[in-house]
């Protein structure tokens, strides 16, 4: 559900019938890829329970029907445990506020990170130079995963990374030491083209 940063873009809603029908996060669909060595223990441990993952891709699925209904594609999801997180830049005002009048009422949502933003679209042209695009922000996010998978220690089926156009990274999910967690966002860190790191991940043994 992500789209050029710069130049978000309307879709008709029936162009949406498979986003509404998927219940994973559109970037994760296309980062979430294992290109690196991984203990088996690191790689296996998923610490989200059955019933938390099903009733997080329902929850997604009711966020992707909200963005069909208002044919756009103009934000991002990642969900871990009814954490969900939102972003994105709308340069239209008012569907922007419709979209968050209709995640507000979506069911289960334990948590709601919002970081989508209004901005116009003469802003958006202004500040090109300081935004990345749609292809950056997507290497960003990959460079992040390959990172975080060869990094002995880290459990990273745990960890939910989103980029934006700004460099900023934004991070869900459980770690299961605090060592584990500090050891992961240093990794996120230090990735280079990564300018800001957002922790909302936890931890829990």
């Amino acid at each position: 559900m992500r789209r050029k940063t710069l130049a978000y873009f309307a879709v008709p809603a029936v162009a949406l019938a498979a986003v509404v029908c998927a219940g994973t996060p559109a970037h994760s669909q296309v980062t979430d890829i294992l290109t690196a060595p991984k203990t088996l223990i690191d790689r296996a441990i998923e610490a989200r329970k059955a019933k938390d993952i099903v009733e997080d891709n329902r929850i997604v699925i009711d966020v992707n029907k909200v963005m069909a209904d208002l044919g756009t594609l103009k934000a991002s999801t990642e969900i871990y445990e009814q954490r969900l997180l939102i972003t994105g830049i709308f340069d239209d005002k008012a569907l922007y506020d419709k979209f968050r009048a209709g995640v507000d009422k979506v069911k289960g949502v334990k948590k709601l990170y919002w970081h989508a933003i209004f901005m116009p679209k003469a802003e958006q042209e202004r500040r090109t130079k300081e935004m990345l695009d749609w292809a950056d922000v997507l290497v960003l996010e990959t460079k992040v995963r390959v990172n975080l998978i060869g990094t002995k220690g880290v459990a990273d089926v745990n960890y939910k990374t989103v980029g934006d156009s700004f460099g900023t990274v934004y991070v869900l999910g459980r770690a299961r030491s605090q060592g584990e967690m500090t050891k992961a966002l240093s990794v996120i860190r230090e990735t280079k083209g990564v300018k800001k790191v957002v922790n909302y991940g936890y931890v829990k043994p």
